[in-house]
């Protein structure tokens, strides 16, 4: 049996509670990928073009450093990795914290919130950070989505 870890980025606590359930349902550790310097509301104005998370997310070479790392990493098989999706992809902080493990042999699933958009092209953006593990293909959920909903993706995704 392969241990799981969900680990998440949350700028306004929606995607927070989605990985929240998701690892309640699984039965996975979490962990919270936390931004060295937090982001404010104005950080987070996407109409804003010189808004932090605007900036970052026009680098994607941007790399926004993380608070803490996790120490175990190793101990893991299959990592769902969540965020809200920013500009069609991933935020670049996701990036930051899948570049500072050794990934290879794991599988990395991602799971994202968002106002409407689907996963865009977060997988191409994701790939070259994920160096040596099975990056499987994401899923964007709705915010009222079941535990048995959670727990059937989390099966299937992994077979």
């Amino acid at each position: 049996m392969s241990k799981k870890l969900v680990a998440y980025f949350s700028a306004s606590g929606v995607t927070a509670s989605l990985a929240k359930n998701l690892a309640a349902a699984i039965g996975a550790d979490l962990f919270e990928i936390e931004p060295d310097v937090k982001y404010t509301k104005a950080d987070l104005d996407w109409t804003n073009k010189k808004s932090r998370s605007s900036v970052e997310m026009n680098d994607k070479a941007s790399r926004p450093a993380v608070a803490k790392k996790l120490s175990n990493m190793d101990e893991y098989d299959e990592v769902f990795v969540g965020f809200p999706i920013w500009w069609y992809i991933a935020p670049t902080i996701v990036n930051t914290f899948l570049e500072g493990y050794d990934l290879a042999g794991k599988t990395i699933i991602p799971f994202a919130t968002s106002g409407g958009s689907g996963m865009g092209e977060t997988n191409a953006y994701l790939a070259n950070s994920c160096k040596g593990a099975k990056l499987v293909e994401g899923k964007v959920f709705r915010r009222n989505v079941s535990a048995d909903e959670l727990k059937k993706w989390a099966e299937e995704v992994v077979k």
